[in-house]
């Protein structure tokens, strides 16, 4: 088993800052939560990666958790192993949209498909919290210059 070595708290709120303390996978906001969200390694340390700042993003712990040590899943539309989104390769607003009314994310690609899938980013209590964040203006995040919205019923 290897040793991990602690993320230096210098590291760790240059991380925060590039997230614009938001997890880069489900965008919810930090600020608002009662615990501070962890710093995730996109290339898990046990399979090489290390503690350099691009391979690290902002993460709540449902993401993290749900995470793991992955770096691929299934596209359920196409059934093809795809790479997980990759907050450091990636645009966000290249493979997930928000829904009509800003309480879901959509996956639009393959990537986003699959790390949809695996991290369960419409999670009930991630809808609820922004609903309620909804309602008084703190959601959805503003962290794209053109937040494109479809309704995904259709």
């Amino acid at each position: 088993m290897s040793s991990r070595s602690k993320i230096s708290e210098s590291i760790q709120k240059q991380v925060r800052q590039r997230a614009n303390y938001q997890c880069e996978y489900c965008h919810a906001s930090e600020q608002w939560q009662y615990v501070q969200f962890t710093v995730d390694h996109i290339m898990p340390l046990s399979l090489g990666g290390t503690d350099n700042l691009e391979n690290l993003a902002l993460a709540c712990f449902h993401c993290n958790r749900r995470k793991t040590n992955r770096l691929t899943a299934t596209d359920p539309q196409s059934g093809e192993e795809v790479l997980l989104f990759n907050p450091r390769q990636h645009i966000w607003s290249e493979h997930f949209v928000w829904s009509t009314d800003g309480l879901l994310i959509v996956g639009l690609t393959p990537i986003g498909r699959a790390t949809f899938t695996v991290l369960t980013l419409n999670r009930e209590r991630v809808i609820n919290i922004r609903a309620a964040d909804k309602e008084i203006g703190r959601h959805p995040p503003i962290d794209d210059p053109i937040q494109r919205k479809i309704d995904p019923n259709q």
